[in-house]
């Protein structure tokens, strides 16, 4: 596997920058992976292609307002990105500034927090919010919505709520798990009057999820690490929906992930720990037969997770599809229902 079998020309227009007017408003295209039918859909039919014995698993974690800007104590510009909370008042972040940053330097953010920088772990800096017992609630006062960079506007009021899913229960992530933004409450209950169970696990999506593949030779890739939490309960409902001939709906590439890791010895186990699984085509799925995503970036890691889900023929002619049909890509924008090849 190649870094340049996994590109595609994307035109500028097409990246959604603002949400759709009402969740479940998005378009659905539907992948079988076994035939490589294609079938354009709008979302809320997501609800018909679900059958009364299977599974859907969304990811529950909870966005924080990870995003502090401010300015180095010599005066430059800093911007902090949290990747993680580490307990103490103490973060992993990365540093984007002017010039690099020194271990022992101090930032002042938002006007109000003041950190110390203690160390570098590879790609991250690990920082100490000083006088800071409680640091959610400091960055639920001071921070901002960390939006990824395609979406080139400021978040605004609106992206607090909507770059958000609704189920969202567990603090952590410091991206959205994007295919569940298109769910709103009675969808999700639409879901669970049709006869389907909807489980919830935990995966905090981290900044590593945007970072650029550097290798042309994928083998040579190392991915971000990230916490997941696959309850006994998740488990279970999964085992009673295969027992009766269901299939399971991983709602986002995060929930995949956290299933797959939670099944790499060879049956799904409940657990938590951390994980750095890297899906390429030729990986064997052990646990999800469906999974509804978004459309993802060129020379992604995500998009080399839906290749192998999907097929990597299926999944270049449904991109170029989606192109041609002026569907909406990235966070903000359409979905795909994959079934899996």
């Amino acid at each position: 596997m190649r870094l340049d079998d996994f590109d595609y020309e994307l035109p500028q227009a097409l990246i959604a920058q603002y949400p759709p007017a009402q969740r479940g408003a998005s378009r659905l295209l539907h992948l079988d992976g076994r035939t490589g039918e294609l079938s354009d859909r709008q979302f809320r039919d997501i609800v018909e292609l679900v059958a009364p014995p299977d599974v859907v698993v969304l990811n529950d974690t909870r966005v924080i307002k990870a995003r502090l800007a401010g300015r180095k104590q010599t005066g430059g510009r800093v911007e902090v990105m949290v990747e993680r909370i580490l307990g103490g008042g103490e973060v992993l972040a990365q540093i984007g500034a002017n010039h690099p940053t020194r271990v022992g330097a101090t930032l002042v953010l938002a006007d109000a927090v003041v950190a110390t920088v203690l160390g570098r772990e590879r790609e991250f800096f690990r920082l100490r919010f000083e006088e800071c017992d409680d640091v959610l609630a400091l960055l639920e006062r001071h921070g901002a919505v960390p939006l990824p960079q395609y979406i080139t506007r400021a978040a605004g009021s609106r992206d607090a709520e909507r770059y958000q899913t609704v189920y969202a229960r567990e603090p952590g992530a410091v991206a959205a798990p994007t295919a569940g933004l298109h769910f709103d409450a009675a969808l999700l209950q639409a879901l669970r009057d049709r006869g389907a169970a909807v489980v919830t696990l935990t995966l905090h999506v981290g900044a590593g999820t945007f970072q650029p593949v550097r290798t042309q030779d994928l083998a040579l890739h190392e991915m971000h690490s990230e916490w997941y939490d696959v309850p006994q309960a998740t488990v279970d409902a999964v085992e009673r929906a295969r027992g009766a001939g269901g299939r399971v709906l991983a709602v986002g590439t995060t929930t995949l992930r956290a299933l797959e890791t939670a099944a790499a010895g060879g049956t799904l186990a409940s657990g938590r720990g951390e994980t750095r699984l890297f899906i390429l085509p030729g990986y064997r799925f052990r646990v999800v037969e469906r999974l509804l995503t978004n459309f993802h970036l060129p020379r992604s890691t995500l998009l080399m997770l839906v290749s192998a889900f999907g097929g990597m023929d299926n999944i270049r002619r449904a991109y170029r599809h989606a192109i041609e049909s002026r569907y909406r890509f990235y966070s903000y924008g359409d979905a795909m229902l994959i079934e899996r090849q």
